[in-house]
């Protein structure tokens, strides 16, 4: 049998931590900020975790 392939894209995109949750960054902050509050802005600096529908899903894609 032929070692299963991780999927780049979502290695790329998505860490898994120590407890096996995936840590992401948020959406929606490339451009068009003057539209945005500063509270908005301050919030969407970092990273999030992802939610659990899709976890599950990505653990998959990510092997490893």
């Amino acid at each position: 049998m032929p070692k299963i392939k991780t999927n780049r894209a979502i290695a790329k995109r998505f860490k898994r931590t120590a407890s096996g949750k995936l840590k992401c960054g948020h959406a929606k902050t490339s451009h068009r900020f003057h539209g945005k509050t500063k509270k908005q802005r301050r919030q969407l600096k970092g990273t999030r975790m992802a939610n659990k529908t899709i976890s599950k899903t990505y653990n998959k894609m990510l092997h490893n």
